[in-house]
C-alpha cells in the first residue's frame, strides 16, 4: 500500500482533517456568527421593522440555500471540492464590510452575500467530512466538527458583548472581524494542500453505519426525511426575531444579547457531542427529539421574563446542535456516494426554503399577534411528529425487506 493510500485509510488522519476543517469553521464562524448574534438589533437601528426582519433572515438563508443545491450537482459532477469550499469562504469576506452599511438595505445585499458564500461551500465541505467521518463515524464526525464550529459561535457573540461594553459602536465590532475572516481562507487553503483527495477516505473504508442507497436516484426514504425537515423547520423560530424581541421590548441590554447567542452557540457545540453518539446508536430515531424542543422555545423567548428568555435560548441552541449533527450525518447514510453532494444541496435547499416560509410567517404573525405565532409553531411542530412517525415506519420496513432479501 503507497504511503498516500495509507494516509487515507488511516482513522488518525480522518479525525485530523475532521479537526482542520473544525478550526476553519471556528474561525470562519467567529466572522458570521458573530454578526449573525446581533442582526436583528442592527437591522432595528436601521430602521427595519419585526417584518421585515423575519423576511431578510429567511431570504438570506433561502438564498444560500438554493445556491447548496447547484452547488452541491456541480460537486458531483466535477468532484471539485476543494474549489466550491474555498469560493464559499472567500464570500465571507462580505460581513466585515457591514461595517460600512448606512441603511438596512445595503446590510441586507451583505448578508445575503454571506450566506450564498456559506450555500455554495457548505454541499462540497460536508461531502469531504462525510468521507473522513466514514472512518470515525458519522454522528461522531459530524458531531465533532460542529462542537469546533461552535467555540467560534462562542468568541464571534463575544466580541460584540465587549465592544458594547467598551461603548464602542457596531462599526468598530464589524471591523474587527476581518481577523478572523482572512484566516479562515488562509487556513482552508493549507488544508486543501494537506488533503488534495479526500474522496479516497471513503473507498478505503468499511462499512460501520446504515448502508448507503445505490443507484443514481435519491431513494424514497430521503423525500419523505425532506418533509419531517420542512415541517419541523417551518416552525423552528429564528434567533434574529428573538434579539429583535429582546431589543424592542427590552428584555435585556444591548450587550447581553450577543452574550445570549453566544450561550445557545455553546450549548450547540456540546449536544452536538452528545447526539452525534447517541445518532451512531440508535440511528434515525433520535430525530424525534426536534419537534419535542421546538415547540417550548416561543413560549419562554417570547416573553419580559429574563430567566426564562435564557431557558427560551438554551433550548434553541440544543435544537441548533441537533439540526447541525444528525440532519447531516442521516443525508451521508440515507443516500447513495455518488449522489451525496446533490443530496446535501437538495436538503438544504429544502431547509432553507423551509425556515424562510416559516421566518417570513412567524415576523408578520409577531406583528400582528404573539398568540398566533405561539398557534403557527404548535401546529407545524406537530405536524413534524406525525410525519416522523411516517418516516420511523418507512424505514424499519425498508431494512427489514433488505434483511429478508439476504437470506
Amino acid at each position: 500500500m503507497s504511503l498516500e493510500n495509507k494516509m487515507y485509510n488511516s482513522k488518525r488522519s480522518a479525525y485530523r482533517l475532521i479537526i482542520l476543517l473544525g478550526i476553519v469553521s471556528l474561525f470562519g464562524d467567529i466572522t458570521y456568527e458573530g454578526a449573525r448574534s446581533i442582526t436583528g438589533p442592527f437591522l432595528a437601528v436601521l430602521g427595519a421593522s419585526a417584518g421585515v426582519v423575519g423576511f431578510v433572515t429567511g431570504f438570506g438563508e433561502f438564498t444560500g440555500y438554493v445556491f447548496r443545491l447547484v452547488s452541491g450537482y456541480i460537486a458531483d459532477r466535477t468532484q471539485r471540492y476543494w474549489l466550491l469550499t474555498i469560493t464559499g469562504y472567500v464570500l465571507l469576506l462580505a460581513i466585515p464590510f457591514l461595517a460600512f452599511a448606512g441603511h438596512w438595505y445595503l446590510a441586507v445585499i451583505l448578508i445575503s452575500l454571506e450566506r450564498i458564500g456559506k450555500g455554495i461551500r457548505k454541499p462540497a465541505r460536508d461531502v469531504i467530512i462525510s468521507y473522513a467521518a466514514k472512518h470515525v463515524g458519522r454522528g461522531l464526525g459530524f458531531g465533532l466538527h460542529e462542537a469546533m464550529d461552535q467555540i467560534g459561535a462562542i468568541i464571534g457573540p463575544l466580541i460584540f458583548s465587549l465592544v458594547f461594553l467598551l461603548k464602542g459602536s457596531y462599526r468598530e465590532g464589524f471591523t474587527i472581524l476581518w481577523i478572523p475572516a482572512l484566516l479562515t481562507v488562509a487556513i482552508l487553503i493549507v488544508v486543501r494542500f494537506r488533503f488534495p483527495a479526500p474522496e479516497k477516505f471513503e473507498t478505503t473504508a468499511t462499512s460501520t453505519t446504515q448502508k448507503p442507497g445505490t443507484g443514481d436516484k435519491l431513494p424514497n426514504v430521503f423525500w419523505l426525511y425532506s418533509l419531517f425537515t420542512v415541517l419541523s423547520i417551518a416552525g423552528f423560530v429564528s434567533f434574529q426575531l428573538i434579539a429583535y424581541h429582546f431589543k424592542t421590548q427590552s428584555v435585556v441590554e444591548d450587550y447581553q444579547i450577543p452574550l445570549f447567542y453566544m450561550i445557545a452557540m455553546g450549548v450547540d457545540g456540546v449536544v452536538a457531542l452528545i447526539i452525534g453518539k447517541t445518532y451512531d446508536s440508535l440511528g434515525m430515531s433520535s430525530l424525534i427529539v426536534i419537534p419535542l424542543l421546538t415547540v417550548p422555545i416561543p413560549f419562554c423567548a417570547f416573553t419580559n421574563s429574563f430567566a426564562l428568555a435564557l431557558i427560551g435560548v438554551i433550548l434553541w441552541g440544543m435544537v441548533m446542535g441537533i439540526h447541525e449533527t444528525v440532519m447531516r450525518a442521516a443525508i451521508a447514510d440515507l443516500t447513495p456516494v455518488n449522489r451525496r453532494g446533490f443530496a446535501f444541496g437538495m436538503f438544504n435547499t429544502i431547509y432553507g426554503a423551509s425556515w424562510f416560509m416559516g421566518s417570513t410567517v412567524m415576523g408578520l404573525l409577531y406583528d400582528i399577534s404573539i398568540t398566533y405565532l405561539f398557534t403557527f409553531i404548535v401546529i407545524m411542530e406537530t405536524l413534524a411528529i406525525l410525519s416522523f412517525a411516517a418516516l420511523r415506519k418507512t424505514i424499519v420496513f425498508t431494512n427489514l425487506k433488505n434483511s429478508n432479501a439476504k437470506k
